[in-house]
């Protein structure tokens, strides 16, 4: 079975296999070499439909809560059948209005090898505090691929510049 048809079958079975009352929606089902994504979408709860800003964000949040507490055995149970048929642990998520809340994910070591210049790329990125590591700067180096990255780091740079030539005016110590 190709990449392509192991989805569809993880897909299917998901359909089938969740109860009908959980979404709005066929829930949005994800498939890697690791893990199975599942995120489903929520109906706006009845309170939030008349409340705005943080109100309504908040009305939002306590009805993911509730569909967590509510459902966790369920979801327990559906991820171990899954994780034994296909061979995949299983994350679970859902959105509501505009609000996006995963509740399991896995955070898979990768190992790579870098040039002088990637790494150059990941130092920059802990160097001005957008990263903690080398691993979440490439972390988030992957989250954001296809964004303007060679602009936006230039500009990083360029920004990490000013701060390094202002904190060497500044008083010493």
């Amino acid at each position: 079975m190709n990449t392509s048809e192991a989805a569809e079958t993880v897909r299917a079975w998901f359909s089938g296999r969740l109860p009908e009352k959980w979404f709005e929606a066929v829930p949005e089902i994800v498939l890697d070499r690791e893990e199975v994504s599942v995120v489903g979408r929520l109906p706006l709860p009845g309170a939030a439909d008349n409340l705005a800003g943080t109100e309504r964000a908040a009305a939002v949040a306590g009805h993911i809560q509730r569909f967590r507490e509510e459902t966790r055995d369920q979801r327990i149970a559906i991820a171990r059948e899954a994780e034994h048929r296909f061979g995949h642990k299983v994350s679970w998520g859902v959105e509501c209005d505009e609000q996006r809340e995963m509740f399991t994910t896995l955070s898979v070591p990768v190992m790579t090898r870098l040039r002088q210049p990637e790494r150059r790329v990941l130092d920059t990125l802990v160097d001005a505090g957008v990263a903690r590591s080398r691993s979440d700067a490439l972390a988030w180096c992957v989250r954001l691929v296809g964004k303007n990255t060679d602009e936006w780091l230039g500009e990083l740079r360029t920004a990490l510049e000013y701060v390094e030539r202002a904190r060497a005016a500044g008083p010493q110590a």
